[in-house]
């Protein structure tokens, strides 16, 4: 009886586990174009990969990504709002040893719903704006999801009004599901049903 109740704990558990491995990523600098019909970055880098980190002075690779168009009805570009995911796009490459490689595909997908656009401050001629949004796409070979925020300045409102916009900084998780894991838990789905069924056998 201990067995099985282990075995159903067992179960339970794994579905949590499995997603718990995950991706945790950063980027700073770079510029991005704003306007209302769309943000698109420019050269970005990668600053750090879960527990590599970028050498002062290098970068681990670029973070780029565009959205859709501005929603109108939510707002003004000015005072934030939102931008669609329509024909957006989000991608993170790597470079160097740690990624096997120059121009490697880490990260290769889109926003996923509503882009929020958000004034959190502005300090004389300097406005500062969050980007966030949902993610999805393929990483190693296996579909993720996850989140982004990405803080970006405006230096004056003559820069805005040419669209031109300062990345300060950027954080990215993505929930990566872990194959040994769901094997694990297909091993237990069976032995739980190998013991049930035992039981009614023997029974």
């Amino acid at each position: 009886m201990r067995r099985v109740v282990f075995l159903i704990l067992l179960a339970l558990a794994l579905p949590i586990a499995a997603w718990a491995d995950g991706i945790t990523l950063t980027n700073q600098f770079g510029t991005v174009s704003v306007s209302t019909g769309g943000i698109s970055s420019i050269g970005s880098q990668l600053h750090s990969y879960n527990s590599v980190v970028a050498a002062p002075g290098h970068s681990l690779g670029t973070v780029s990504f565009t959205t859709g168009a501005f929603n109108t009805g939510s707002g003004t570009l000015l005072s934030g709002g939102t931008f669609s995911s329509v024909g957006s796009t989000f991608s993170v490459m790597g470079k160097g040893n740690w990624a096997q490689g120059h121009n490697t595909a880490i990260f290769t997908g889109s926003f996923a719903g509503d882009i929020s656009w958000t004034l959190t401050n502005v300090s004389g001629q300097l406005r500062t704006y969050t980007l966030s949004g949902a993610i999805s796409g393929m990483s190693g070979g296996r579909t993720v999801t996850g989140t982004t925020t990405q803080t970006i300045y405006v230096l004056n409102n003559k820069q805005f009004g040419q669209g031109i916009g300062h990345i300060h900084a950027g954080s990215t998780n993505l929930n990566v599901p872990e194959p040994g894991t769901l094997g694990l838990l297909g091993t237990g789905l069976v032995g739980i049903a190998g013991m049930f069924r035992r039981k009614l056998i023997g029974g």
